[in-house]
């Protein structure tokens, strides 16, 4: 389960090294073609550059690739535009995607001039705040746990111009076919918010699933569990082991690059995109967390609440503390806050508890081993930019367990029952990304803690979300305001 030791370092630098002289000995073979460099932009996306196998070399490992900083969204400036790309040499696999024999490299991003790493890669963001938490000597690793849901859709066509504005999705498995008539309706459908665990042939998916994660583990991601989820239309979720922060970031990153391109073999389609169906559940990324220090899980403690640690404890209120602004990285978009509303099993609530699933913070109880011992923090969705989104999340943990700040206590009734005078006093996430970003702007210090985000990259962040998404939703008119408004 959860936690638990490290792995023992020296045989898995000696397993890096290895996977590197493997990779080394195919291209000199001829059997790996093509090698393929890939890293992350500000918002989030896989960017990638390739080049023939016969170019790859130790001096090109030791050198870098160059590319256009300024082309890249959130990069650099076009009079600084050249950027290198250093290939991460542990993170070498063969790619279960291409078709042709393809080696990749997760890299960081470094300046030309100074060789120095940049302050806008959002890899570099998470590696530091793991540096930054070991200065601190309160832990020596940060295990993370994402489980990213999805939507797989059998076609999405959208549009918005000046006399238009529209979306259409389709799924076989959509409750909104079951009176379609004019070809084979075999009436196997998900009903609305009741998608979580059918068998086939209700679940259409479970081979589509299957596939992915085995292509999944070619590049390492070791799977722990897939399945159908609440809503109807093809959610469904694939569970990855929980891992170091930033390894786990790059899992992530390969796990949406993985399924998108299995979806596209089965003429099929993926979004991560939280709220795609309107009224049904949306798309969460709820995140398991715990650190440990010389291969003790420092969140375990069996006489706390939940078998909860003071540490714990801390961190909890560093995270409630934080969310409104915190919300900023880890649900960054518009879309977001569809998902974020009561009534959906959203965690809107800014409170813990060990069972509450509308609480933004759940402690598990399915296992009593010390070593499984967890929060989860349920907010996030899978369009954050998971470095950004992880790193800040532990930074206002650890600013929790410096301050030894105290969440209160638990709410271990159902919040959406309670009387209306009690649930008014319950502080609930803000309700849109302007909100969030506002927050952010007045609640960063914690972030900027050992130098990890800089004023540079935060300003950046909100400049890009409000001017290239926020204003532009806000400036179109929405459909239904048509049905709403058109006859006043």
């Amino acid at each position: 389960m959860f936690g638990g030791r490290d792995s023992l370092r020296e045989s898995k630098k000696e397993k890096d090294r290895t996977k590197l002289s493997e990779i080394q000995d195919l291209c000199a073979s001829g059997k790996v073609k093509i090698v393929d460099f890939k890293f992350t932009d500000l918002p989030g996306t896989l960017q990638h550059i390739s080049i023939p196998a016969q170019r790859f070399s130790a001096d090109l490992l030791a050198g870098g690739i160059g590319f256009d900083g300024s082309s890249i969204r959130g990069f650099a400036e076009i009079q600084e535009s050249d950027m290198l790309l250093m290939p991460d040499q542990n993170t070498a696999f063969v790619d279960p995607v291409c078709k042709v024999p393809t080696a990749s490299f997760i890299c960081d991003v470094h300046d030309p001039v100074t060789r120095e790493r940049y302050w806008r890669d959002p890899r570099y963001i998470a590696q530091k705040a793991e540096t930054y938490m070991k200065s601190m000597k309160i832990a020596d690793v940060a295990y993370f746990g994402p489980e990213a849901e999805f939507f797989v859709f059998d076609s999405v066509r959208f549009d918005q111009n000046q006399h238009s504005g529209y979306y259409y999705l389709e799924s076989e498995e959509g409750a909104w076919n079951s009176g379609r008539d004019g070809e084979a309706n075999l009436g196997y459908r998900p009903r609305y918010k009741e998608g979580y665990f059918p068998a086939p042939p209700t679940d259409t998916l479970m081979d589509f699933r299957s596939t992915a994660i085995m292509k999944m583990a070619n590049v390492g991601i070791e799977v722990e569990v897939h399945h159908h989820e609440v809503a109807t239309g093809g959610q469904g979720e694939i569970g990855i082991k929980y891992q170091p922060m930033t390894k786990v970031a790059d899992h992530l990153m390969l796990y949406k690059y993985v399924l998108k391109n299995v979806a596209k073999e089965h003429n099929k389609t993926v979004t991560f995109m939280p709220k795609p169906i309107f009224q049904d559940n949306g798309s969460g990324m709820h995140v398991h967390i715990s650190l440990a220090k010389e291969g003790v899980n420092l969140f375990y403690n069996q006489e706390g609440y939940a078998q909860l640690s003071l540490m714990a404890m801390n961190f909890i209120g560093g995270l409630l503390a934080h969310s409104p602004a915190l919300l900023a990285f880890t649900s960054p978009t518009t879309n977001s806050y569809r998902r974020l509303v009561p009534g959906y099993e959203a965690p809107v609530n800014l409170v813990y508890s060990q069972r509450n699933r509308s609480a933004a913070i759940r402690i598990p109880i399915y296992s009593h081993s010390p070593k499984s011992k967890r929060i989860e923090y349920r907010p996030p969705d899978p369009s954050c930019n998971p470095y950004l989104a992880f790193a800040a999340i532990l930074m206002a943990g650890l600013d929790g367990v410096a301050k030894r700040m105290d969440p209160g206590e638990p709410m271990d009734v159902d919040i959406f029952e309670l009387p209306p005078e009690q649930a008014a006093k319950i502080k609930t996430v803000p309700g849109s990304l302007e909100k969030v970003l506002e927050e952010l702007e007045a609640d960063q210090e914690f972030l900027l803690k050992g130098g990890v985000f800089t004023k540079d990259l935060i300003e950046t962040w909100i400049d890009y979300k409000r001017r290239r998404e926020n204003d532009q939703i806000r400036l179109r008119p929405h459909p239904y305001e048509f049905y709403l408004y058109f006859d006043v």
